[in-house]
This record gives structure tokens, sequence and C-alpha cells, in this order.
């Protein structure tokens, strides 16, 4: 007899033995579990050791934690992990990681972790803020009616047009003296949605249209604090928060305003003729409804959010990326005078055209320049994990919480060649990757392009009296999406 079998004898000669026995057998598969994970393929992303419950709070910035992560990403690499509170979050940083994960990975990367600030307001409808089946049907619907109603074609074009003519008049109306510009630049983008979403705009004095613009900015603004950073990491003690109150507050308001929108539209509604987005999806929810489909994801509170969720991702990050372009070309008069200068040789004074980007590269490196320096969203919207998998050497479980991580002169010539001819490179991702990508991609360049040109065209911008162009500050503000923090600026008229 060997000695194993003699060892095997003697443990289950006696039920003391025995007890020993399950004893060296659960240790043994403790022993070969630790093994497994202690394998090449089950290595985490390594990251700053946590603390318990409080995981890496104190090494973070909650009012910026992108900058934060930044330099945590220079010590750890381009993936790696951090503890916001008891949440493990796996930070992608880079083109190179984040390109990888959400293009090449799109399955395993492609879900959406759904805060519980972002549960609370949107109730897991719309298509921003939720995943599965619901998703996949509200977001293939937006596409295809918003491709319907010209995002990134000529009727697009025609109603941004439109809308600047509004917004040229707003700051003729300042006479070249300091103003704010973020309601009128927020309230033209609004309306560019607003016309393909319920099929007209609004006036800039519309005191529904001006209280919804408003809210949803405030809204943005506080979903980005630091509270609501605490909120989301400990939701069941933080509950009573003030600025959670708020966003909720905000949220009931804002969902008032388009459930009144929607019914004037419902009651004037003509099967056949669609004015906009809510008019198909509710000629779409009465065919559903006729047909007797059951659990049909058209339904009033799909319809709601879907609309705020327009609104919200379509209005703030364009018009906080113009309000950018617009300071910059104040605190960089050489820039601005180059700018000028394209615009007067290309367009003269007759108005400016989507076709005329071709012939205007140093206008488009200033406008992908300004993106690339405010970086409007820089830890993007969180994703989560569909499924176990093994990315760059590191093996990520089902369900972890994502950050891909957009990565400071301002300098044009990042987007032009040797020749001074556009090109964008690969890095660039301002509107993210993969099947989360921005589904109005198109109409946003459509208007960052229409809506500079046409403004620059007409005006140059200066600091206030007294302020010179170096005092103008470039630290954004605190929020989900970074704008500028409050400043004046003069547009004053050029004589074309």
């Amino acid at each position: 007899m060997s000695l194993l079998e003699d060892c095997v004898a003697f443990l289950f000669s006696s039920p003391t033995s025995m007890l020993g026995a399950a004893a060296l057998l659960l240790l043994l598969c403790l022993l070969v579990s630790s093994s497994l994970n202690s394998d090449e393929s089950q290595k985490e992303p390594p990251g700053p050791k946590p603390l318990p419950l409080l995981g890496n709070l104190l090494q973070l910035d909650l009012k910026r934690p992108y900058r934060t992560l930044c330099e945590l990403s220079k010590k750890y690499g381009s993936v790696f992990t951090v503890h916001f509170g008891p949440n493990k979050v796996v930070v992608l940083a880079g083109y190179k990681a984040v390109k990888e994960a959400l293009v090449g990975c799109a399955e395993e990367f492609g879900d959406r972790h759904i805060f519980p600030m972002f549960y609370d307001t949107n109730q897991g409808h719309g298509i921003l803020f939720v995943n599965g089946e619901s998703w996949k049907e509200m977001r293939r619907f937006a596409l295809t009616t918003l491709r319907d109603f010209g995002m990134g074609k000529r009727i697009a074009e025609e109603r941004i047009l439109e809308e600047c003519q509004h917004l040229i008049q707003m700051f003729d109306q300042h006479k070249g003296k300091p103003f704010d510009t973020s309601h009128p630049t927020n309230y033209a983008t609004s309306n560019v949605i607003s016309a393909i979403v319920y099929g007209s705009r609004f006036e800039y004095d519309d005191p529904r249209f001006t209280n919804m613009v408003q809210t949803a900015n405030e809204t943005i603004r506080f979903v980005g604090s630091a509270q609501i950073g605490l909120y989301n990491m400990f939701p069941r003690l933080l509950c009573w928060i003030k600025n959670r109150k708020l966003v909720m507050r905000n949220t009931a308001r804002l969902v008032k305003n388009v459930k009144e929108i929607v019914k004037s539209l419902t009651e004037t509604l003509n099967p056949q003729l669609c004015r906009g987005f809510v008019d198909c999806f509710l000629i779409r929810k009465q065919k559903e409804e006729d047909t007797g489909v059951v659990d049909t994801h058209f339904n009033e509170k799909n319809l709601v959010f879907s609309i705020t969720n327009l609104f919200g991702a379509g209005t703030d990050t364009t018009a906080t990326t113009l309000r950018w372009g617009f300071m910059l070309m104040a605190k960089y008069p050489h820039i601005q005078e180059k700018v000028h200068e394209e615009l007067d040789r290309v367009l003269g004074s007759r108005e400016v055209r989507v076709d005329d980007r071709k012939q205007m590269p140093y206008i488009d490196a200033v406008i992908h320049e300004t993106q690339r320096l405010a970086s409007i969203v820089p830890m993007s919207l969180p994703h989560k994990t569909s499924r176990d998998v093994t990315f760059q050497g590191y093996f990520i479980k089902e369900g972890t919480i994502v950050f891909p991580l957009a990565p400071y002169t301002f300098n044009p010539s990042h987007f032009l060649d040797e020749e001074g001819k556009f090109f964008k490179p690969d890095a660039f991702m301002p509107f993210s990757a993969g099947r989360r990508v921005c589904l109005g991609e198109g109409l946003a360049k459509m208007e960052l392009f229409l809506f500079f040109t046409s403004i620059l065209q007409r005006f140059r911008f200066t600091p206030p009296p007294g302020v010179t162009e170096d005092e103008l500050d470039l630290t954004p503000a605190i929020g989900l999406t970074l704008n500028p923090s409050p400043h004046q600026l003069c547009a004053v008229s050029r004589d074309l």
C-alpha cells in the first residue's frame, strides 16, 4: 500500500478523522481556487489599495474626479482599478484602450451602468439610462426617426441656419457690451432639437421654454456635484441630501412640461403627417395598441424620458462647446483673426453652408481643437461589462463599472497636416464609440460648424473692458458636463 493510500485509510478510519478529511479537502479546494485566481488570466487591473467601505474616496477629488483619474493613469497605466466607495470601477485611460474596449469588444463593454441618481430620474425608461430590449428598441426607433427628420441632411441644415439668425439677433441686442453667452446659446441649440422632436421651435422669451432649458441646465450641474457622487456610492444612507432633492424636483418639473406639450400634440395629431419625433412615436404606439401587442416598449414613460434624454444629450453639450469656442476666440485673438480671414476669403458676406466646410480647414481644426481641449464630458457616461472579459491581459468581472476616460495649450494645428489641410486623428472621439456612440453625432457636427461660422462671420469676441486675454479663466465649472466658469464676453459687430 502506498503512503497516499495509508493516509486516506487513516483519515476515514473514524468519525474524528473523517472530520479531519473534510477539513483537509476544504483546505485543498481553497488552495486550488487561490492558485487559479492567481493565474495570469485572472489578474485584475492594478490600482491604489482601497479602504474598507470608503474605497479610494480619500484620494479622489469628488468635484473633478477626472483629474484624479488622469493622475492615477500615469502610475497604473491605461487600464486600472479604483474604488468609488464600495463600488469597484475599471478606468480605461486614453484613446487606444477606449477604442479597443468600446469598438473592439463592443458586446462585452456595451452595457450602460446606471447610477442610482439616473435610475431615480429615468425609472428605467428612455434611451440613455437603460439596457436590454427596451434600450435597443428605443435607440433603433430614435435613430431611424431622427434620420427621417433630416439629421445630417439638408432639412436639418435649414433649421440650424434659421436658428443662427435668431441667435445673431440676440447677440446684436447687446451692442458690443459684455454679456453672458450661456442662455441665448442654450436656447438656440435647444430649439434645433425642439424642431426635430416637436415639429416646431419656441420663441426665446416663451416662459415655459426658457424655464425648461434653465431647469435642464441646472439639473446637469447638480448631477455632477460631489453630493450626488456620494449619493451614488451610498444611496441608502444619503437619499436625504439637498442636491438629490433638487434633481428630483427639477425632473418632476421637466416631466410635467413635456407631458403638457405631448398632450397638445396628441390632440392635434394627424396620422398621415408626422411633424416630428413625438408624432412618429404616438402613431407607432397607437398601431401597436390596435394590433394587440403585449408589453410594448412604445408607452408614455418611454416617450417622455426619450424626449428628456434627447434634450439633455443634444442641448447642453453642443451649447457648451460653442461657449468654449467663443471664449477661446476672445482669449486667443491671433487665432480668431485667422478664423475671420478664412471666413472672409471663402464666404465674403454670403450665408455659410455645410458644403463650405471642405474649403475651411482652419475653422474645422479650430472647432475640433475646441472639442479636444474642453473635453465636455471627460469621463463619458459610465459603461458596464455584460460578461466576464479578459482585456489587455486583465480579468474584468461581469457587471463591473467601466469609465472611459478622455484624457493643455490651445493649438488648432493638432488637426492640420503639413500642407494646412484638415485631418482627424484616430484618437479624437468626442462622441464616444461603439454601441453607445452618441446617436446625435451627425446633427451635433452640423450644428457646431454652422453656429460657430455664422456667429464668427458677424462678430469679433473680446474680453470685457478692463479684462485682459490672459485673465480669461479656462478653469471649467463643476457639473456632469464641463461648462466654462461664469464669464461675460463682448460680441463686437464686424463690418462685412
